[in-house]
């Protein structure tokens, strides 16, 4: 799979300029999430046709791993992508982001195993790509129409794709047994502007019964409440409150936008997901990915 894919032209809807960085956006710093290991990101220019490329420059070589769903080798909590063994942990939030602001040729320097959590959202994301500033290469992207619906369950997870003019998201998020969560409902026509205003900010979040397990099995080496939101019964604990009293279902839908930009190309779609997280939104992706080349075949 090379950066930028060629799919079946019969598909294509449109196309649009590429686009990348400007210039060098400054860095960003802080521990993984689930590693706790602290590490420096700088995202920098590159040319038309890479795609979103991971650059580990504290390893010999600086080996690269395309972001694509070839490479997706872990999703338990998060979105590892890996290749020839060199991992990079908890991609999804930045993913989500270069979607969004349709970044398509971007390289991400990295000296180490996973990208600082930061507050556990996508808005210091953006803020690092607009640094950079957004420039249209001469390179298009094709737009791609889909034909048929695309759905994958698995027990009461679902996720379905419909055609649709434009690119839409919508999440259902379903706790029944936590008071503060209950079911959340989220719908977005997918913008730069739409998703700064009503997603970017949405931090990632924990049930506090989860907190010990996951702490004495090291899954969350780096978590503070600098990093993301803790639920407990109909309590929150947050710094600063919440952003929206449905930041966790917008979380979710932020997550599923990040792992679907894996499929590696544009596409109109509005996609449908319940209860779905990293593994489902990852098989979903193939599926996806496999129909739009295939042309629905």
């Amino acid at each position: 799979m090379s950066g930028l894919l060629s799919p079946d032209i019969s598909l294509l809807v449109s196309e649009r300029k590429q686009a990348g960085l400007m210039q060098s956006s400054s860095v960003l710093s802080g521990i993984g999430l689930h590693t706790g290991k602290f590490s420096n990101l700088r995202l920098c220019p590159a040319p038309e046709n890479t795609g979103v490329v991971f650059r580990r420059v504290d390893l010999p070589g600086a080996p690269e791993i395309l972001a694509c769903v070839d490479h997706v080798v872990d999703t338990s909590r998060l979105t590892t992508l890996g290749k020839d063994g060199i991992l990079v942990h908890t991609v999804e939030h930045l993913l989500a982001a270069l979607k969004a602001l349709s970044v398509d040729n971007v390289f991400v320097e990295l000296d180490g195993p996973e990208l600082p959590i930061l507050n556990g959202a996508s808005d210091q994301f953006v803020a690092a790509i607009e640094e950079g500033g957004r420039l249209e290469q001469e390179g298009v992207c094709p737009i791609l129409k889909l034909e048929r619906p695309v759905h994958w369950s698995n027990g009461d997870i679902h996720l379905v794709a419909l055609p649709y003019d434009g690119l839409k998201f919508t999440y259902t998020m379903h706790y029944p047994q936590v008071q503060a969560l209950g079911t959340q409902y989220v719908s977005l026509d997918l913008t730069a502007e739409s998703f700064i205003e009503q997603i970017a900010s949405c931090r990632t979040f924990c049930l506090y019964e989860e907190v010990k397990y996951l702490v004495d099995r090291t899954l969350i080496q780096g978590a503070s409440l600098e990093s993301g939101v803790v639920v407990w019964k109909d309590c929150f604990f947050a710094k600063d409150g919440l952003h929206f009293p449905d930041e966790m279902g917008r979380h979710k839908l932020l997550d599923l936008i990040g792992d679907l930009s894996l499929v590696g190309m544009d596409y109109q779609a509005h996609v449908i997901a319940v209860k779905s997280g990293h593994e489902s939104n990852a098989e979903f992706a193939r599926l996806l990915y496999q129909s739009l080349v295939s042309g629905g075949n």
